[in-house]
């Protein structure tokens, strides 16, 4: 009968990772088989490299979405990164208990929050601020910057601390005996022993704000554009997909789809290229 139940479950894990696979597998197919014919009929470098959107005019260019993906995803983590690393090691290393408590339960929260949500405070808080400080429209890549720079701070200091808690302590108390500082051993010991463990907070980060779409979309401006500037609107790929994708048909659509596929690209180079980044770490 033990054996029965083994031989069981070992067949419900199986189908559980068959069926995940098949998912991806599914969603791999469907872009692919819809979106490189189109990108054939218009032509791939005319599509990649085009700087105009125009679909009534059969005019189909998504590097202004492409720029406009690469700036706010960028910009977000030169916010997130920093402040999210700095507050993992905090939490980990420097954090009173009695704080803990408290803080950690605010950074589990913010994890929840929907992103419609993050979206009404760009427009309510960050928009206004963002016009009144420089003087032009809030509806800026500098205002999607900042609110993405928000919205990847849970997941960059969860990931990371709980990289840097899964260090062996013996690498701290080992630069103890040496001579070191509290300050030194945790931040010339400690975190780069968990550096595989931050890349991939700061990998999963960059998933979370280059897919973004809701709260992009009601602070960036929108503007079918090449990037002009940190202070102009911008459109990603995700918010050109949403917004158009309601009223598309035939080869509109087509080319809305083979931007996901360009989007679907760019995932998995970035995840590609954190395999490689956790290898070298690991060697």
């Amino acid at each position: 009968m033990q054996k029965f139940k083994e031989v069981f479950m070992h067949l419900v894990f199986l189908l559980a990772a068959f069926v995940s696979i098949a998912a991806v597998a599914l969603i791999c197919i469907f872009l692919f088989a819809n979106g490189v014919p189109a990108m054939k009929e218009v032509g791939f470098f005319k599509f990649m490299t085009g700087e105009v959107w125009r679909p009534g005019n059969d005019l189909y260019g998504i590097l202004p979405f492409i720029l406009g993906s690469i700036y706010v995803t960028a910009g977000a983590l030169v916010i997130g990164v920093p402040i999210g690393l700095l507050t993992a090691v905090f939490l980990a290393k420097f954090c009173p208990a009695w704080l803990y408590k408290i803080i950690k339960p605010f950074i589990n929260l913010m994890a929840g929050i929907p992103s419609v949500i993050y979206g009404f405070f760009g427009m309510c808080v960050l928009v206004p601020l963002v016009r009144q400080i420089f003087g032009v429209n809030g509806n800026t890549m500098l205002t999607a910057s900042v609110l993405l720079g928000m919205m990847i701070l849970p997941t960059i200091i969860s990931v990371s601390e709980t990289a840097i808690r899964a260090v062996p302590d013996k690498y701290y108390q080992g630069a103890l005996a040496l001579g070191a500082t509290h300050e030194r051993s945790v931040f010339r010991t400690v975190v780069p022993a968990a550096k595989s463990g931050i890349m991939a907070g700061i990998i999963l980060g960059v998933g979370r704000a280059i897919g973004e779409t809701m709260a992009v979309i009601m602070v960036a401006g929108n503007q079918p554009r090449v990037p002009e500037g940190l202070l102009k609107g911008v459109r990603t790929m995700t918010a050109n997909i949403v917004i158009e994708m309601g009223y598309a048909t035939d080869l509109h659509r087509e080319m809305l789809v083979a931007t996901g596929v360009v989007l679907f690209v760019f995932i998995l180079i970035i995840n590609l290229l954190f395999s490689i980044l956790k290898r070298k770490t690991v060697a």
